[in-house]
């Protein structure tokens, strides 16, 4: 891994954390990911699970995490089952955990090889009642492949069909909405990339620059950062591209006079960062796009005052468009009668931004996070309003990540980060 070692009191303190919601007697496991082929001998690069990654820090293939607080046999309360690793492996792929260094990674003592596991977990299985399975939940997953944790989970009700099932999402979606300090730590350092990466970018856009080349910039400035690399599909979209919400062609030629929408983000340890910024391409906003801009972070800034501990998501979102309504009107783009005739499940406002303002954030860029509950300190959230006119050309979305704090307004990750309209041109023009 790029990235410095994460201290292990992190996971330590994780799976107390689980191992105190669980019910008596029972056990979870968890499983890494697959490595998944593309044809012939190509795989896509490995992406650790991360519900084990939180848990164990563990951020290799084959690994099982299984977590047993009331068994009867104290050396079994937390075991970690990786690959068996030999000098064979260590030159064709590269160093792989020993037993000692995934102590080190994870802080749990017991540590086996998987071609152990089936002997092992049988032992268990005689002293618990209850597997907690693991399942995603996640209000926008929409998962059609098969996978490893699926086909253990098989595996285990087959084998096992006398043994009660819980279900570890619903303890991880609150667990890993509030984040620990180092947690925190790491999403400022992969922040702090990205600010490296947007302030290289101010100075080497202009006219005729391509969007694939900016994209290349920002490649190169988080890797030599220690990040592998975005935290996700970089979007980079100029002029009418912008009102394609998930462009990712990144393939056009950047025309003077345009905007620029920029959402990209480096990575850190795995834990994810997510910007968006727009930017003239000739270096200074026309009147017309500063007004819009301007209005832009104008509903950022207020939507951002709302995020406290207390706060329901859906009333959230309510204020937003109201503020989002207002700087609408005053810029001509709706007036009173569209808001007076508006469809309240689809309010006049969403013409104009159709999208949410904030998801939670942290290992996942849409990190875990159960939107029914009041917001906590220490979840972290994106604050991503836009407003997009194809019409006009252009379309404008700001976005900073932000942590709420038990007093007071919540503290900007981002902070450093240029967004002033002012600022922008004054950057690229210096």
């Amino acid at each position: 891994m790029k990235y410095d070692k994460i201290n292990s009191q992190l996971f330590i303190k994780n799976r107390k954390n689980f191992a105190s919601a669980m019910k008596p007697n029972s056990l979870a496991i968890f499983n890494s990911n697959d490595i998944y082929p593309i044809s012939a001998d190509s795989t896509i690069p490995f992406e650790q699970h991360t519900d084990i990654l939180y848990l164990s820090g563990v951020n290799q293939e084959e690994s099982v995490l299984v977590l047993f607080p009331d068994c009867p046999n104290e050396n079994l309360r937390e075991i970690l089952f990786v690959r068996e690793t030999n000098d064979h492996i260590a030159v064709w792929e590269g160093e792989k955990l020993t037993k000692e260094a995934a102590f080190e990674t994870s802080g749990i003592k017991t540590v086996y090889w998987l071609q152990d596991l089936e002997k092992v977990f049988f032992e268990m299985s005689c002293y618990c009642d209850t597997f907690y399975i693991n399942t995603n939940e996640h209000y926008r997953a929409n998962v059609e492949t098969e996978t490893r944790e699926d086909r253990f989970t098989k595996w285990l009700l087959a084998k096992y069909p006398a043994h009660s099932v819980a279900k570890s999402n619903p303890i991880l979606q609150r667990l890993r909405a509030v984040k620990d300090p180092i947690e925190l730590d790491l999403m400022q350092q992969a922040c702090n990339i990205t600010e490296k990466g947007f302030r290289r970018i101010l100075k080497f856009i202009k006219p005729a620059v391509w969007e694939y080349e900016i994209e290349a910039e920002l490649l190169h400035e988080f890797v030599r950062n220690r990040s592998k690399g975005f935290a996700y599909t970089p979007i980079i979209a100029s002029g009418n591209n912008a009102n394609v919400l998930h462009y990712i062609e990144n393939n056009q030629q950047c025309k003077a006079d345009d905007l620029i929408l920029l959402d990209v983000a480096a990575e850190y340890a795995t834990y994810k960062s997510d910007l968006t910024r727009t930017v003239p391409v000739s270096g200074k906003f026309s009147d017309r796009q500063k007004a819009v801009y301007n209005a832009v972070n104008h509903v950022k800034k207020e939507a951002t005052k709302m995020l406290l501990p207390g706060t329901l998501w859906k009333e959230y979102h309510v204020e937003v468009g109201k503020i989002m309504t207002s700087e609408l009107l005053k810029l001509g783009l709706i007036d009173k009668a569209d808001v007076q005739n508006e469809d309240k499940d689809w309010p006049a406002y969403k013409k104009y931004f159709m999208h949410g303002t904030s998801h939670h954030i942290g290992l996942d860029t849409h990190d875990y996070g159960l939107l029914h509950e009041p917001m906590q300190a220490n979840n972290v959230f994106t604050v991503e309003p836009g407003i997009y006119i194809p019409k006009e050309g252009f379309g404008i979305r700001l976005e900073d990540d932000v942590v709420i704090q038990e007093k007071g307004e919540p503290f900007n990750l981002m902070g450093n980060i240029p967004i002033e309209a002012a600022e922008i041109e004054d950057i690229m023009q210096g």
